[in-house]
């Protein structure tokens, strides 16, 4: 298990090429073994412009391995104050050759997901190029309603999406561990984005499948919505999936876009991958 970063109440970011602006994020971390996994395969980073959570598969230290390649690979975007989606693909190049050198021949089936946020700049404003490579998720809650912005790559997500079985079946399907998609097994990493405005008050959610495993949509959007900071949230939902039985890893990052000075972003048009799924807990 890797933390890199750390609970932050205020950074500001002078958002450049632009009238004068700026913009004030908050973000809280929290990870949790769970009570039945002896080792933490999760690993998260939380240093703006990039927020990333990963969850290891391999078994023991190897999925360990893969996570904190991928976090450590990702925090390097930090140097640059603002990222672009093509570094993002290229840390996740570069840490799927650190996965294949640091493994051992015998240790097969080493990978790890990775789902994240990197504030990107278009045309003057601020976006979140959301990011995201198997069954980790990023859930953005604004104007009181909780919306699922990443699509898992699953099995059961495909049997959902062709309409052969129901969202509410998926958790109790005996594939609903396998995933399509992951970073290492000397593959290309292939992660979807979305590209969404960054508005004031609003807040990211971005967790393992520990926490979603455990605590549903509307449990999420009322622990999003309760008025705690974002290190007390995170905490919260990593209680709270403890509370529902903590079968695994689990790990939450919750970011505040606390102030943005200067105006709106514009949306970026119809394209597919440039808004969010539809609400999935509301009032």
């Amino acid at each position: 298990m890797t933390v890199l970063g750390q609970n932050t109440a205020r950074h500001e970011m002078v958002i450049p090429d632009a009238p004068p602006g700026s913009l004030v994020l908050a973000w809280g971390v929290a990870t949790d073994v769970g009570h039945k996994r002896s080792h933490n395969e999760d690993s998260l980073v939380a240093i703006a412009p990039i927020f990333a959570v990963a969850d290891g598969m391999g078994g023991h230290a190897a999925g360990d391995v893969a996570s904190d390649a991928v976090v450590a690979r990702l925090a390097e975007l930090a140097k640059t104050g603002f990222t672009e989606p093509d570094a993002v693909v290229e840390a996740l190049r570069e840490a799927t050759t650190d996965i294949s050198h640091a493994i051992d021949e015998a240790e097969l089936g080493v990978g790890t997901t990775v789902t994240g946020a990197a504030v990107t700049i278009h045309d003057g404003h601020p976006y979140w190029a959301i990011f995201n490579i198997g069954d980790s998720r990023v859930y953005l809650f604004a104007r009181n309603v909780l919306t699922q912005v990443s699509v898992d790559h699953s099995v059961v997500q495909e049997l959902v999406s062709a309409g052969l079985i129901k969202a509410s079946d998926a958790e109790h399907h005996p594939d609903s561990n396998v995933i399509t998609r992951a970073v290492g097994f000397n593959t290309e990493p292939v992660p979807d984005f979305w590209i969404i405005p960054v508005t004031q008050g609003s807040r990211l959610l971005l967790c393992s499948d520990g926490l979603t495993r455990e605590v549903s949509d509307l449990r999420l959007r009322l622990h999003l919505a309760a008025g705690l900071t974002p290190k007390e949230t995170a905490a919260a939902l990593v209680d709270a999936a403890l509370a529902e039985g903590g079968r695994d890893n689990v790990t939450a990052v919750v970011v505040d876009v606390v102030e943005l000075d200067g105006a709106a972003a514009p949306g970026l048009g119809d394209l597919e991958d440039t808004a969010p799924r539809g609400p999935v807990a509301g009032e």
